[in-house]
């Protein structure tokens, strides 16, 4: 999964906070999905955005939700943040995301995707929504024609207001 020693730490640590949770907090709720366990999918380097701090981001899946999140590399304690909700990329989007605050962890930023999880019948189909969801998230941007030469002729302004082109 990860390769970086301090990413492989904080998804770790995310993980196993979220299953404490699933076996204390959570335990016996009836929002639970008794078909699901806490899992952490596809977990990457974020890319730099200015007044942010190196993240990762990936989704969680719980037996409760599955959640886009931006987990900072270092942990951070910013209890203004928790509830505040802002703006973050994660591949070519930008959606709300609700800081929030874990002792274990520090604080992060979620994006719910689902919740409750009862339309998921097993880990697995969980799992690949998860997968869908960060793939889709993260394509490419389609390639812009580069070369001068294999762009289409461009129209004067003038003649392309009064409907004439550059060729005759």
């Amino acid at each position: 999964m990860a390769t970086d020693p301090m990413l492989a730490y904080r998804i770790s640590a995310l993980e196993a906070l979220f299953r404490q949770i699933a076996d204390t907090r959570m335990a016996g709720l009836p929002i639970m999905n008794a078909a699901l366990r806490v899992e952490v999918v596809g977990f990457e380097l974020c890319p730099s955005e200015p007044d942010l701090p190196a993240a990762a981001s990936g989704v969680l899946v719980t037996p409760w939700f599955m959640n886009l999140v931006r987990l900072p590399l270092a942990r951070e304690d910013d209890l203004g943040r928790v509830g505040v909700t802002r703006r973050l990329a994660v591949g070519r989007e930008r959606f709300d995301f609700i800081g929030a605050h874990e002792a274990a962890i520090g604080t992060f930023d979620a994006c719910s995707l689902f919740s409750p999880m009862f339309d998921f019948a097993s880990q697995d189909t969980a799992v690949a929504t998860a997968q869908a969801v960060l793939v889709r998230l993260r394509e490419p941007l389609p390639d812009v024609v580069k070369d001068a030469a294999e762009q289409p002729e461009r129209p004067a302004r003038r003649g392309f207001l009064f409907g004439r082109s550059r060729t005759p």
